[in-house]
């Protein structure tokens, strides 16, 4: 009779959001997480408690035996973390969408990249299948390996360029981040008339909706779009006493013209 292989042995480099909910999801799949490690002992305890595993909070201690290390931590930390750690050939990868594999290069002599692109709370759980897992890798053991666990969490995988992962993470912000900003603003803006944000979920939702189905350039509408200068003058004088609004008001509808 055949013997089944031992589930993969992983040792994860962080305790934050991505970290948390990427742990949580392997460990799910049937993974081992061996280790968390992150500088704070409490931080790293909090997750390896939720996930069965051991805590460390110093690289030094963190252990050479397992088949692969995911280090799931802000960007300038990266760098921190690969002055200080040394796997050998064991296979490291990093979770950032805008740091090159490279950066890895002193750790191990297999490393690459598992990024999610995908916005992460620790609060709420994320549907994995449907979450893009953007590989790197520099040997094909690598690859075999990042493939191997992507397509256990996620339907949508694909193998992709530093430069390419880069100004993938550059659009994301755009979309995300930024978008989620124009919410905030526009959640403050009602504030003030004891107005909830939840007017504007239908709108939110089938903006979105549109974009997926027909493409963003084709969703758009709206004054700028229409160049109904009348609206935007009146907007800009609803603006007078917040200038930061202002100013990027008239910015976005200028760039909503030009496109």
């Amino acid at each position: 009779m055949k013997k089944s292989k031992s589930p993969l042995s992983i040792v994860l480099l962080g305790s934050g959001n991505v970290a948390t909910q990427l742990g949580i999801e392997l460990k799910q799949q049937g993974f081992h997480i061996a280790q968390v490690y992150s500088p704070s002992m409490r931080h790293a305890r909090n997750l390896a408690d939720t996930l069965n595993s051991s805590a460390v909070s110093s690289l030094t201690k963190v252990n050479k035996d397992s088949d692969l290390y995911i280090i799931a931590v802000k960007d300038d930390a990266i760098e921190v973390i690969a002055e200080k750690l040394r796997l050998g050939n064991k296979l490291v990868v990093h979770t950032s969408g805008s740091v090159g594999m490279d950066v890895l290069k002193s750790i191990s002599v297999n490393r690459g990249v598992l990024y999610p692109l995908q916005t992460f709370s620790k609060q709420r759980r994320p549907d994995w299948e449907q979450i893009p897992l953007c590989l790197e890798a520099n040997s094909p053991m690598g690859k075999e390996m990042l493939a191997g666990l992507a397509k256990k969490i996620s339907h949508e995988i694909a193998f992709i360029g530093s430069s390419q992962r880069k100004r993938l993470h550059l659009a994301a912000v755009f979309a995300g981040n930024f978008s989620n900003h124009m919410y905030a603003i526009a959640e403050n803006l009602l504030m003030k008339e004891k107005l909830p944000f939840r007017l504007l979920i239908p709108l939110i939702l089938e903006t979105a909706s549109k974009a997926a189905e027909i493409g963003p350039a084709k969703a758009q509408t709206g004054p700028a779009l229409r160049t109904d200068n009348k609206i935007l003058k009146k907007h800009a004088q609803m603006l007078a006493d917040e200038k930061e609004y202002q100013k990027l008001y008239a910015s976005i509808s200028k760039s909503i013209q030009n496109i």
